[in-house]
């Protein structure tokens, strides 16, 4: 058989056709929701290279993948980053590549994003205010993060996103700024509900849910939503409304669990490839690149065989320990 009659499908018969590719486990933030203040990051030793990532990427698109979203950490502190988007950009078959980043550095980076290939872009955005972003990131600054949303804005990326974690009792007082400031700039965002991957103590992570039913029913106080059939190819459930362009995302782990429409897998920079978000199954395709370099077979045949493997579910419990030990930093969003 082909490489290219084995289009990705798992046991349960989803097709699967995104990846997100981490490029890196650093960043510059420390947000309180994705990694302890202090962090051990992997020895280069453990990191792909660049050559390695692109040979992952290249197997993926080979067997069906039609959309790849670089992720970290945050991928634009992984030294010549751009040159893996080029050559990314350049993937026949390949039909959106997005990045998903914490806005800082997109001042510097969004026109040669845009330049090199890129077709989209998510930022974390979870608060308007200097103070309170600065406690939840504990090193961002806001005005970076702005000044970048309208560095891509000024690339003329198509489609901005904002992803906003909201936590009650943290930051669920600003879901109708959020709005507006989506609004504004005629751009999109997305509300996430919190996952609880890895043991943080910062704040406990069941009195801070925020559920998407919750932050819907305040939208639509103030702007009436419409359920939306859109799709980005990701978890997003999108609601319009009649008198602006930009669409209101929900992302529900918890209160709408999604994975009856699972199309992902995700590679984490040391090579693990992640079949689920929230459980640990993977498979070790590092072993497979240093012990056959260049063997593009053997590769693509590991990806297959993978699929075998990926669960029908995750089940995330916020009342339990953190069943995920991984910060999501390590697993690439």
């Amino acid at each position: 058989m082909s490489a290219q009659s084995q289009l990705l499908q798992d046991r349960f018969g989803r097709r699967v056709d995104y990846l997100r590719l981490s490029v890196t486990d650093r960043c510059d933030f420390r947000c309180v929701y994705c990694m302890a203040e202090e962090m051990t990051f992997l020895p280069r030793r453990d990191v792909l290279t660049l050559e390695q990532l692109y040979d992952v990427a290249a197997a993926f698109v080979a067997l069906g993948t039609r959309k790849i979203r670089l992720t970290g950490g945050e991928p634009l502190v992984r030294n010549n980053v751009l040159t893996l988007v080029r050559r990314l950009g350049e993937l026949d078959g390949l039909e959106q590549l997005n990045l998903t980043t914490n806005g800082a550095q997109l001042r510097k980076y969004a026109q040669p994003l845009r330049d090199a290939g890129l077709s989209g872009i998510n930022i974390s955005l979870d608060s308007l205010r200097a103070d309170r972003f600065r406690e939840l990131t504990r090193t961002g600054e806001l005005h970076k993060v702005i000044d970048g949303i309208d560095a891509a804005r000024e690339a003329g990326f198509q489609r901005i996103k904002i992803n906003a974690v909201m936590m009650t009792g943290r930051n669920d007082d600003e879901i109708l700024d959020l709005v507006e400031f989506a609004r504004n700039r005629q751009i999109d965002i997305s509300f996430i509900e919190e996952m609880p991957l890895g043991q943080i103590s910062e704040h406990d992570r069941a009195l801070s849910f925020c559920s998407s039913d919750v932050i819907r029913q305040r939208i639509d106080q103030h702007y009436p939503l419409t359920a939306s059939a859109e799709t980005s190819g990701g978890p997003s459930r999108y609601y319009r409304m009649a008198d602006s362009d930009s669409r209101i995302g929900f992302i529900s782990p918890h209160s709408h669990n999604f994975c009856h429409l699972c199309n992902r897998v995700r590679l984490t920079v040391e090579g693990r490839l992640l079949l689920c978000l929230g459980n640990e199954h993977s498979v070790d395709l590092r072993a497979v690149l240093r012990e056959h370099p260049g063997d593009t077979q053997r590769l693509q045949d590991a990806v297959v065989s993978a699929m075998d493997i990926k669960p029908e579910r995750h089940h995330f419990d916020l009342d339990d320990s953190p069943q995920i030990v991984r910060f999501m930093n390590t697993t690439g969003g």
